[in-house]
């Protein structure tokens, strides 16, 4: 079977800020793990993360009096080192309290990393509880990322940068989802 564009299954593959809280809650609310999870849907939208991005983060990436976290890029992309905010150093505290063994950050039962099939379903579940209304998947995430800096008027380069897009041709498609772009258009 052959699969269909995303744009049979959905009209946007992005989520609003609203949207991406929404699923940070719905996330913290169902199964076992509600505080890992809860954690993982906040720095996959915060870090611009690719699930397995996720998946690999171990905690000697985090540099704890810094307050920041190194970020190395799949798909030959660029790594580098993203600041932490408050909540985030906070959530991972807890983490690190909650599965003190664990060499990876986003672990499951036996202290090994989360595999990509269970960061989609992680989101996916997350998605139902939130009632958003769309099929979600984690990859929503990193475009919400890049929805919502550039309509904070980042840079291009520096969301290219964040992002670690090796082309700023991938970068340049969150300028289309720029909401601002045409309010100033009259109509009268």
């Amino acid at each position: 079977m052959v699969r269909r564009k995303n744009t049979s299954y959905r009209s946007r593959e992005h989520l609003t800020i609203d949207e991406v809280n929404e699923l940070i809650h719905g996330a913290g609310c169902r199964g076992r793990h509600k505080h890992r999870d809860s954690t993982l849907v906040l720095m996959m939208f915060r870090h611009g993360l690719r699930a397995s991005e996720a998946c690999d983060l171990k905690w000697d990436a985090v540099l704890w009096k810094e307050a920041q976290i190194m970020i190395n890029r799949a798909k030959r992309g660029d790594s580098g080192t993203h600041p932490l905010l408050k909540d985030e150093v906070e959530a991972l505290r807890e983490l690190k309290r909650i599965y003190p063994n664990s060499y990876y950050i986003f672990a499951g039962e036996q202290g090994k990393n989360l595999s990509v099939d269970s960061v989609q379903r992680i989101v996916n579940e997350a998605g139902k509880v939130a009632k958003l209304g769309i099929k979600v998947h984690p990859h929503m995430l990193r475009h919400a990322c890049g929805y919502h800096l550039v309509n904070q008027d980042a840079h291009l380069l520096e969301i290219q940068s964040y992002l670690g897009h090796k082309n700023i041709q991938n970068t340049a498609k969150y300028t289309k989802l720029k909401t601002t772009n045409y309010k100033t258009f009259q109509w009268d």
